[in-house]
């Protein structure tokens, strides 16, 4: 038995399938390519919507036009980088020589106690614990720099 519907008159409609008139012109826009060139395209659509910020909305909406984030969104940024650096240093470590492993390890620190910093800003300034990060154990990066380099 075909799915049946009413339009918009009440009368019974039979058709082939569910698909809508809309559905179908929509489909069928999609396969000629109407769409291809709408603007952000393979990108997040720029939400403008600031009711989430509440009495915050314009303060917001000035730090964004501006460029900035309130700080401790921009502390986790630099978090964020760093951690991402230490992983590039870890990954990086298998394919260095003997000689330059004491000049990474000393790197591995420096970049360890860097995001230490980092996190413990966000830590601070961020408006609950759900934005929190944990802090890293030095030890235990030192650990990690050794079984990349093959030697734990």
């Amino acid at each position: 038995m075909s799915p049946q519907r009413r339009d918009a008159d009440g009368t019974r409609q039979t058709a082939h399938s569910w698909e809508s008139l809309v559905e179908r012109q929509i489909r069928e826009a999609m396969e000629a390519g109407a769409f291809d060139q709408l603007p952000h395209q393979d990108e997040r659509l720029p939400l403008e919507d600031d009711s989430a910020a509440g009495e915050w909305a314009m303060a917001h909406r000035m730090l964004r036009n501006a460029g900035i984030a309130p700080p401790w969104i921009e502390s986790d940024k630099e978090a964020r980088r760093l951690l991402g650096e230490l992983d590039a240093l870890i990954e990086r470590a298998a394919r260095t020589s003997a000689v330059s492993r004491a000049r990474l390890r000393a790197r591995l620190a420096r970049i360890v106690d860097d995001a230490n910093r980092a996190i413990t800003r966000v830590n601070a300034e961020a408006p609950t614990t759900r934005q929190h990060r944990r802090l890293l154990v030095p030890v235990e990066q030192a650990e990690r720099l050794d079984r990349a380099f093959g030697e734990g």
